[in-house]
């Protein structure tokens, strides 16, 4: 968020808060949980028409237009400034931010994985740093960020945590000369008067252009990584303490660098990727976006909010033949359901609230079709086509009928190699099910509980 090791200004009142473990990877800590669920992974890669895509927000992405700090006291933060054009051929979420030496003209731009389910594991995005303007004069205090954050609570908050995985000043702030670039982990601050407990590496150098920016967040260390080599480990009491979300800003520390004219400043991100309780060296990471993108991937998301989840595990196994397990639904928290537990052949499923019931009790069976009640989980009238309806059927022998959870959390129709959805993204009860060409979206992601 820019909270730097030397930070000397007060904050507003306002703060803002806001595919695949690969086999090779360490586990960073044990289940607690007899019956954990996987991790998961996010990958983002962004292939975004513009901010007002839809799949933005559906994909769990917010940008900010909140006053209040950090920044320059009285500047904004604008929708406007966050865009996803393409830079260097690869399409990118690109932040901008704006001066012309006053509050009034000057606006800053936040964009972020606002959830809080990010903790232990691995951390990794291709960032495009910038030592100078895009357009005007150059010597503004900028800061170029990406980081976790959860809120504080209250001054001096002990579960309070932060890791800034790069802050780069390339014309310097805080009294210190640019370009440098910091690491911060943090235990706690006030914002007035200013109060800082943290661990801080640095690096007294330019990283203007593309750098992988990476961290690994495991038995009580916090490893920052610059394109593959170490520059901080963080230890003790600034370990993270509780979820946090992922953000990206850029913003003005002050706005004494400035000379004159107006000038914006852009920073670019080619991909964001987080491995729950994983660690991947910086090999390992950049072979799992190779696959994602190799495979055509833009987007990927089953990180799990519960941190007693077992990171050894696949990111949904279909479970033993003849267990039984409710089938939860990652988006909205329901579960596959058969409605007034009616077992009644030609009954349109639904998802309703968890609650263990028989009609929510679904087995993979040995012939891979998936039961509940006696009847079996079916493409109403055994098409195959976007749209088809889920329903409960008698059991057959017809191949339609099988059905897979896969290691990427989506229940699949073997037949047609489409995906359980859930129909127009509704998450209340009564929603309704149906086939739809697979996305790794939120909507057609399930998990067993």
């Amino acid at each position: 968020m820019g909270l730097s090791p030397r930070r000397k200004i007060a904050l507003g009142a306002v703060l803002s808060a806001t595919a695949v473990a690969l086999a090779g990877a360490a586990v960073a800590t044990a289940s607690t949980s007899s019956a954990a669920t996987s991790c998961g992974v996010l990958f983002d890669d962004f292939s975004y028409t513009s901010r007002t895509d839809a799949a933005l927000s559906r994909h769990g992405w917010s940008i900010r237009t909140s006053a209040g700090g950090p920044g320059v006291a009285g500047a904004g933060w604008l929708a406007g400034n966050v865009s996803f054009p393409t830079v260097d051929g690869q399409q990118v979420a690109q932040l901008k931010a704006v001066t012309d030496g006053t509050a009034g003209g000057t606006s800053h731009a936040e964009f972020s994985q606002s959830n809080r389910r990010f903790l232990e594991g691995t951390y990794l995005a291709r960032i495009k740093f910038a030592d100078a303007p895009a357009s005007g004069p150059d010597g503004d205090h900028v800061n170029q960020t990406f980081y976790t954050i959860s809120p504080l609570a209250a001054p001096r908050d002990p579960s309070y945590s932060e890791m800034d995985f790069s802050e780069y000043l390339p014309n310097g702030g805080w009294g210190e000369a640019g370009p440098i670039n910091y690491q911060t982990t943090w235990y706690t601050y006030v914002p007035d008067p200013w109060y800082a407990d943290n661990q801080h590496s640095q690096q007294q150098r330019s990283i203007a252009g593309w750098h992988d920016v990476m961290a690994t967040v495991a038995d009580g260390h916090v490893r920052y990584y610059i394109d593959g080599a170490l520059a901080g480990d963080h230890s003790g009491k600034v370990y993270p303490r509780q979820n946090m979300s992922i953000d990206f800003n850029q913003w003005f520390i002050d706005l004494a660098g400035h000379t004159g004219g107006t000038s914006t400043y852009l920073q670019s991100i080619d991909y964001v990727y987080h491995a729950k309780k994983q660690v991947l060296t910086p090999a390992q990471a950049a072979s799992a976006i190779g696959t994602y993108r190799a495979a055509g991937t833009t987007f990927a998301d089953n990180v799990t909010a519960a941190n007693d989840c077992d990171p050894g595990a696949p990111a949904a196994t279909t479970p033993p033949s003849g267990g039984a397990t409710m089938l939860q639904s990652t988006f909205s928290g329901r579960c596959i359901d058969i409605p007034n537990a009616q077992p009644t052949a030609g009954t349109l499923l639904q998802t309703w609230d968890c609650n263990g019931s028989d009609a929510q009790k679904w087995s993979f069976a040995a012939d891979g079709t998936l039961r509940a009640m006696g009847k079996c989980l079916d493409p109403a009238g055994g098409a195959l086509a976007n749209g088809t309806r889920i329903q409960l059927a008698d059991c057959t022998a017809n191949p339609v009928q099988r059905f897979t959870l896969t290691a990427a959390s989506t229940l699949v129709n073997t037949s047609s190699g489409r995906c359980v959805d859930l129909k127009d993204w509704a998450g209340g009860n009564g929603a309704a099910l149906q086939l739809w060409d697979c996305a790794a979206t939120a909507n057609q992601l399930w998990g067993k509980l």
